[in-house]
């Protein structure tokens, strides 16, 4: 062997072992996150094909075999886009290729003519999640990244989110979603590393033209963020303070719950009572948040009613006159010293 060709070839395997090594890093972190708590027989992750999601997709297929747990890849063609389908083929295409098992989610319903993205994410949570319970699976991955966490928080802030709203990205969402626990494991990685991750595995990814266009917010935001860099933004001390609002926020959902199991029986999945003694002994924020999560939840909706409905409904509520009012697919009615809160029934 030519001294040239000895010397290209322990260069090549050098650079290998270290792909190989960063990557099993960000395994290790990523593994770190989840901390065992996938326990079902199988769970799944959301795909959409972007570098955030293939890198998911990879670190979910050594997690699934290290610890012998299916692993189902969903990707939702939501048809907004007039390529949708042939994408959500192509990365369906990439994913076999990696021997992850994977089922494309398509959307049958009228496509959306305003408020586009809120549209896509709410069908495509929807979808997945419907999916969930139907195989009997407890959990979904999804691929927000640590740049997701610090755009979060500046969306939420210019929208004039309470302190739910500006801590609402976390690991693990406790609440879930009818039983459905989410997860976002990928939630202290930078998008560069996830880039590499792709790049390294699946020679490719895709990107959403829409993430590109300035007349939507979070493009807005994520330019904003880039120009606030140049001026020294401290991103690390923008996680600092999101944590540390996030233990606000949990401290006040263990009220939250207290709250819930003194004031309010449950008749059904459909139906409840809650006490109107729930507004002389509970704080503002309390009983805002615990008929946030009633109408959620008997509603069947993935996001509770607006923060401005929610309060306009308590006003009424509190008030001696009250007597029946509609929100969020739910009935609310006076009854006695009780409000009786069913789902609505379609016509």
């Amino acid at each position: 062997m030519k001294k040239k060709n000895s010397i290209a070839r322990k260069r090549t395997a050098k650079i290998q072992n270290n792909k190989k090594s960063k990557i099993r890093k960000i395994y290790l972190r990523f593994k770190r996150n989840l901390s065992l708590n996938l326990k079902g027989k199988i769970f799944c992750i959301g795909v959409s094909g972007g570098p955030d999601s293939l890198a998911l997709a990879y670190l979910s297929k050594l997690y699934s075999k290290e610890f012998e747990i299916k692993l189902l890849a969903l990707i939702v063609d939501h048809k907004l886009r007039k390529d949708s389908s042939i994408e959500a083929k192509q990365v369906e295409k990439l994913l076999n290729k990696e021997k992850i098992k994977t089922k494309i989610l398509s959307w049958q319903g009228k496509t959306p003519k305003s408020n586009i993205q809120a549209h896509a994410r709410t069908i495509r949570y929807n979808l997945m999640i419907k999916e969930c319970e139907r195989i009997k699976s407890n959990d979904l991955l999804l691929a927000h990244q640590e740049g997701d966490f610090i755009e979060n928080f500046f969306i939420r802030l210019f929208r004039g989110s309470g302190l739910k709203g500006l801590s609402s990205l976390e690991i693990k969402n406790t609440e879930g979603n009818k039983g459905i626990n989410l997860f976002r494991p990928l939630l202290d990685e930078k998008k560069e590393d996830l880039i590499f991750i792709s790049k390294v595995i699946f020679k490719k990814y895709f990107l959403d033209p829409t993430n590109f266009k300035e007349k939507y917010l979070r493009t807005k935001i994520r330019n904003y963020i880039k120009k606030f860099k140049k001026d020294g933004l401290d991103e690390r001390k923008i996680k600092m303070t999101i944590k540390n609002l996030q233990i606000a926020n949990n401290s006040l959902e263990y009220y939250k719950n207290i709250s819930k199991n003194k004031y309010i029986r449950k008749l059904s999945n459909r139906m409840l009572i809650i006490s109107l003694d729930i507004f002389l002994f509970e704080s503002k924020e309390i009983v805002f948040r615990t008929f946030a999560e009633i109408l959620k939840d008997i509603g069947g909706k993935y996001y509770p009613p607006r923060g401005k409905d929610l309060i306009n409904l308590i006003s009424k509520a509190e008030n001696k006159n009250f007597t029946k009012v509609t929100l969020g697919g739910c009935i609310i009615e006076k009854i006695y010293n009780s409000l009786l809160i069913k789902k609505e029934s379609k016509a």
